[in-house]
């Protein structure tokens, strides 16, 4: 006697287009591939009535789909009938090949993030050893998107529950009180660079849901005040233009199974000039905690454009370092 049932899969967090195809194209595959299942594409609904082995047989192949699509970013007509075959095959080599350091997750249409300079693998590397770390360096160094990029990878793999990211709101020659609109209308440009590394890294329905349910946050840093991060990676960029007092609050907010990377370019601080960089004194004060430890960049890290590089070797030829109030040469710590 065949048991006949039914089985409805979610699909939360993904474009439905993304695994069926813009024309269902991916789903009539399926269809093909499993003719004695009736299936039903409604949203992000999948409703399958069949025998009830056929049903836990679809169900675990679609759930090694969803896998794939959520490590590479794209799932082809070839990855469903190379599942079908092999079992996930291809996630397991790419497990193999995230060993080696430099392959950090695949992003928006399975484009490969990796580390691409010594120091971005040295973040890679420190990471996995330190629950704390600085990564300091000047513009294009690649520090803030080898950040997002460990975050990231830590979110997927279920290692963290959530993902914060924080910057200082602090005025680069601009006035905030000018810009129009409410707090968040002036405050988004300041952080615009963490929400473009993240659609890089994210398909942009699944980053849609974590931004809502508050997976991943993206707040100024005053808005971390009295708070705890359990379970949580939590990245402050631009730390630079945080002062003592404010880079102290974030860092004591480290809870359980937490992570912190701290990143910063100490030739851009922005601060008035009475004000001290959080940043800079936190290397004398905390270079002997373990625990915590400090990655370098410089201009041998710069990934883009190769005049970056040179603006960044010329700008160091011709400015001597400015004195902070503090009696710290801004430009002898990166």
């Amino acid at each position: 006697m065949i048991l006949m049932g039914e089985k409805v899969i979610k699909i939360e967090g993904i474009h439905p287009p993304d695994i069926f195809g813009l024309q269902e194209e991916k789903l009539r595959l399926l269809k093909q591939i499993f003719p004695k299942l009736k299936i039903v594409s409604r949203g992000e609904e999948l409703i399958l009535i069949g025998d009830d082995d056929e049903l836990a047989f679809f169900e675990q192949k679609f759930q090694s789909m969803l896998n794939h699509f959520e490590r590479f970013g794209k799932l082809t007509e070839e990855h469903i009938l190379e599942i079908m075959a092999h079992d996930d095959k291809t996630a397991v080599e790419a497990t193999e090949e995230e060993k080696s350091g430099e392959l950090l997750l695949y992003g928006k249409n399975g484009m490969a993030i990796r580390a691409r300079s010594p120091n971005q693998r040295r973040m890679v590397s420190s990471c996995k050893k330190h629950d704390m770390l600085f990564a300091i360096g000047p513009a294009g160094t690649g520090k803030t998107y080898t950040a997002v990029a460990l975050a990231v990878r830590a979110l997927k793999n279920k290692e963290v529950k959530r993902i914060i990211l924080a910057r200082p709101a602090v005025e680069a020659g601009e006035n905030l009180g000018f810009l129009p609109g409410d707090l968040k209308d002036k405050l988004d440009p300041y952080l615009r660079p963490l929400y473009d590394a993240l659609r890089d890294m994210i398909p942009p329905a699944r980053l849609a849901t974590y931004l809502e349910d508050g997976t991943i946050e993206i707040a100024p840093l005053a808005f971390m005040r009295g708070r705890t991060l359990d379970h949580a990676f939590a990245i402050l960029d631009e730390a630079q233009n945080a002062t003592e007092s404010q880079l102290k609050m974030f860092l004591t907010r480290m809870g359980k199974s937490a992570r912190f990377i701290v990143t910063g370019d100490v030739t851009q601080i922005d601060l008035p000039r009475h004000q001290v960089s959080g940043l800079l004194r936190s290397v004398k004060i905390l270079n002997h905690i373990k625990g915590i430890d400090f990655v370098f960049l410089n201009e041998k890290d710069v990934i883009r454009h190769e005049l970056v590089s040179r603006i960044i070797d010329a700008y160091e030829g011709q400015e001597k370092p400015r004195r902070n109030p503090a009696g710290d040469d801004d430009g002898n710590e990166s």
